[in-house]
């Protein structure tokens, strides 16, 4: 079952497609692993070209609960499957390949690719649970940014699940393609500062591979683990496809999406979705912010 990462105030996750982390959308890569051994094909080098090709096919094969990234090391695009992908949708993907299909390394993760609807703090909409990711400015108007699945489910944000004390108004959205949300602040009470939880922001960039990274949720609280891969793709089925995202071993569960992933003052992106949990971990995908910053040109800090 694919479950998209909102959950609904009444504590029961809707069950969706979008590319948000489902309930539960961690998928470590250290629970990833390939389903073949090395072979003689595994010496084979592909050029960008032949990559880039095989990254295409893998979206024309339009198999709900894969991720893929080009892994410059190995020079394979790595197939992430969850648990509802069979082995006959694997040969589907391979055989979209054709002649490159020795460039496609599958690894299997526990759990389903999921949306998580929940930087931290909670917001309400719509009968949903997400997180805001970071609070933004242009000039003196306020707004904060969200997951794009978030906005596609409510348009005014609350801060109480009795949605009583409203928060603001979805200003913009992208999804699928993208998952970032911007929402404009129309209650002068509520304060927006440059943090996340008691850690300032005052920048935002594109992490590499491998390094340390934290997300703050408003249903698993705070995690962290390392990115695996940068410019990902995720199809959550049903057409909702998301690409560009930053794949991590960070856990997340549903609530969680929307939320933020940083180190230390530097921003990073919004919580998307993925597969597994925060008691067993999972893979997890997050929409860059500076994507984001740079589509409504605002600014954080």
């Amino acid at each position: 079952m694919r479950i998209k990462r909102t959950t609904p105030t009444g504590g029961i996750a809707k069950r969706t497609r979008l590319i948000a982390v489902v309930t539960g959308f961690v998928a470590a890569a250290a629970f990833a692993a390939p389903t073949a051994s090395a072979s003689a094909s595994d010496a084979r080098t592909f050029s960008t070209n032949q990559l880039t090709g095989v990254s295409t096919s893998v979206l024309k094969s339009d198999v709900a609960g894969t991720a893929w990234a080009v892994d410059p090391e190995t020079n394979r695009v790595v197939v992430t499957v969850d648990s509802t992908v069979s082995e006959s949708e694997i040969a589907k993907i391979k055989q979209q390949a054709g002649g490159n299909a020795d460039a496609i390394t599958i690894k299997h993760t526990p759990g389903t690719f999921n949306k998580l609807i929940s930087g931290g703090d909670a917001i309400y909409g719509g009968g949903y649970r997400c997180s805001l990711g970071f609070n933004v400015h242009s000039g003196s108007t306020y707004y904060f940014l969200t997951a794009g699945h978030c906005a596609e489910v409510a348009s005014t944000w609350y801060s109480d699940s009795g949605q009583s004390t409203v928060l603001g108004k979805n200003a913009g959205y992208t999804f699928p393609g993208n998952d970032y949300a911007l929402v404009q602040y129309t209650n002068s009470s509520v304060a927006h500062p440059s943090t996340v939880g008691s850690q300032t922001i005052t920048s935002a960039a594109t992490p590499s591979v491998g390094t340390t990274v934290t997300r703050r949720g408003s249903t698993t609280g705070t995690h962290s683990g390392k990115v695996t891969a940068l410019n990902a793709t995720v199809n959550y089925g049903g057409g909702d496809i998301v690409s560009g995202l930053i794949q991590t071993t960070v856990c997340a569960e549903g609530g969680d999406s929307g939320g933020p992933l940083y180190s230390g003052t530097v921003a990073y992106g919004l919580t998307s979705g993925g597969s597994g949990n925060c008691t067993s971990g999972g893979t997890t995908f997050f929409q860059p912010v500076t994507a984001a910053l740079s589509r409504y040109g605002v600014s954080i800090g």
